[in-house]
């Protein structure tokens, strides 16, 4: 993505997604490093750091990932005990590797990324917040602030080193209407205060979405996904009637 070979040209190396739960950060982590992968210039390196939660985390997509020559890591923790991953420092500061840290989500997760800070170079660091206009988090200034308030406080971060992403996806049934209708929405709320580097889309819609867009989009492949189990499973199998 043109966008995202600008930003190499920059000599941005690291790259870490925040954001509160549910807002799509990890599924945006996973696709972000497939196209560093693809740039071929550096190894990447994935760093997933969700302590938080069982479900929709990077780990579940290890193997796919590595297939794509992604080298990931994560602490094996018993069932959701936060325990945090290591050798992150060493590859922070290593100029031949990309790294993608994705950070469990809200205040919990962000304290992950706290110890950290001080040892990133922040000239060739890119922090990219999360928001998702169809999340309670998000669907009001006052929400993001005080979201965003909380994060920063925990994990060490200025508000002026952040850039925000954009991503209005329900998910599989997402349209392209959806889409620009949650890109316009978050415009209203915060480009009166930080501008809005990039938008989020599944790859179905991106052409479509982009044509009629004012801004950078990154198709997204949904990997996280699970096959759930319904109310009609459950009659199936005489749990309930």
């Amino acid at each position: 993505m043109e966008f995202i070979e600008k930003i190499l040209k920059e000599g941005k190396k690291n790259f870490v997604f925040l954001g509160e739960a549910g807002c799509g950060k990890s599924e945006i982590s996973i696709n972000f490093a497939k196209a560093l992968s693809e740039s071929g210039n550096k190894t990447v390196h994935f760093f997933d750091m969700d302590m938080t939660k069982p479900l929709f985390r990077s780990r579940d997509l290890c193997s796919c990932m590595e297939d794509q020559g992604i080298k990931v890591h994560f602490e094996e923790q018993f069932m959701d005990a936060p325990t945090l991953v290591g050798g992150v420092s060493n590859i922070l500061r290593d100029e031949n590797s990309y790294v993608v840290l994705d950070v469990g989500g809200d205040h919990i997760g962000a304290r992950a990324i706290g110890g950290f800070m001080s040892r990133l170079d922040r000239k060739n660091t890119v922090i990219y917040y999360v928001l998702n206009a169809f999340r309670p988090w998000s669907y009001d200034i006052e929400h993001i602030d005080r979201i965003l308030g909380e994060i920063l406080q925990v994990s060490h971060i200025q508000v002026n080193e952040l850039h925000l992403v954009n991503n209005p996806n329900f998910g599989h049934t997402t349209t392209a209407a959806e889409v620009l209708e949650g890109c316009k929405r978050m415009a209203d709320m915060v480009t009166l205060y930080m501008p809005i580097d990039f938008a989020c889309v599944k790859e179905d819609l991106y052409e479509e979405v982009k044509a009629k867009a004012d801004i950078e989009i990154l198709p997204l492949h949904l990997y996280l996904t699970y096959p759930w189990v319904t109310g009609e499973d459950f009659r199936k199998q005489g749990i309930i009637k």
